[in-house]
């Protein structure tokens, strides 16, 4: 398939040209001989859900790989279970799995939109919870050796919202091991105040996974951060910029009521306070844009319905410095931007 397939149909965004060469794997032997002939493109890009993806108006010159390989299997044993999956299964689908069948550690990542593959990527997180706290090994195919071997956590430097596979190895994520718990009676602790607040109970008291799975979606809707066709509230990449890591010192130049959190030697702040309070509030648009902040969570940016790459762009440079111009923080963009939104 050449030249005919926008991105936008591929991502959480809705936005985004064509692709010249389109490439859908669904097995793991497809996937390989894809990524191979891709190599030879000058410009090749992975998609899995395309929930975490900025595609310029003018599309991808180059060949994409789309991952769309299925499969499960699980290990279990006396003290949990090993589990296998292949890169393309949908993330909250096999969270949903992972309930069903009483394994445990996912359960505060329900919600999430994109694929297996994608997730140790930027090392999805949430309610005190993320991915590296329970992934062993990646499936991985090199793009610069051609090998395909099994590369263990330890090795992918993962940290809040990165790992090496964002920055510098290239490849292509063919399946993904998790060691997960096996759900005792009491539950699961609960590790995020807010999700404690909402089930009711002290933060670190045990509540039963499918019981916190049920409460995080209800959490991340009201945030429209659950994906509705129905509600272009909800088209946006999720939180579209990281909260900021700073140091202590800068950190006590800024108002005392500005949250705040440890991270190491420094410290962490959020970003959705600091685009409110510098004066970005929910609903805001760019007069005559069809991007938008999000009317229910301010980090995130929205496509209110035939939007553009370069509308959302400019929306986010706004956010930037409007932010950067009031507190002195830099925000930076989470999603993957594909091709030239400097315009």
């Amino acid at each position: 398939m050449t030249g005919s397939t926008r991105l936008a149909d591929l991502t959480t965004f809705r936005v985004g040209g064509p692709a010249r060469t389109l490439l859908t794997a669904e097995t793991t032997d497809e996937l390989v001989a894809h990524a191979h002939t891709a190599w030879a493109d000058d410009e090749w890009l992975v998609v899995g859900g395309g929930s975490n993806l900025l595609v310029a108006d003018d599309g991808f010159d180059g060949t994409v790989v789309l991952v769309r390989t299925r499969g499960v299997t699980a290990e279990p044993d006396a003290d949990g279970v090993t589990v296998r999956v292949a890169a393309g299964e949908p993330w909250d689908a096999f969270v949903a799995t992972t309930i069903a069948n009483g394994w445990t550690g996912l359960e505060a990542l329900s919600g999430i939109p994109g694929t297996v593959g994608a997730a140790p990527v930027q090392n999805i997180g949430a309610y005190g919870v993320e991915l590296s706290d329970v992934l062993t090994a990646i499936d991985f195919l090199d793009a610069s050796t051609g090998e395909r071997a099994w590369v263990p956590a330890a090795e992918l430097a993962l940290g809040y919202r990165t790992s090496t596979l964002k920055h510098g190895r290239r490849g292509v994520v063919l399946a993904v091991e998790f060691r997960l718990g096996s759900a005792p009676e009491a539950g699961v602790p609960v590790r995020y105040a807010q999700l404690a607040g909402s089930l009711e109970v002290d933060l670190g008291a045990p509540v039963d996974p499918a019981t916190i799975r049920e409460t995080v979606l209800r959490l991340r809707a009201s945030k429209g951060m659950v994906l509705d066709d129905a509600d272009p509230d909800t088209w946006s990449a999720g939180s579209f910029f990281t909260n900021p890591v700073v140091s202590a010192a800068f950190a006590e130049t800024l108002p005392p009521e500005a949250p705040r959190w440890p991270a190491g030697d420094d410290v962490k702040l959020s970003a959705a306070w600091l685009i409110e309070h510098a004066g970005v509030h929910r609903g805001y648009a760019v007069p005559g844009s069809r991007a938008g902040i999000s009317s229910k969570h301010t980090l995130a940016l929205t496509n209110r319905g035939d939007a553009t790459a370069a509308q959302v762009a400019e929306l986010a440079r706004y956010v930037q410095a409007t932010v950067l111009n009031r507190f002195g923080v830099a925000l930076v963009p989470e999603p993957v931007v594909v091709g030239d939104l400097t315009a």
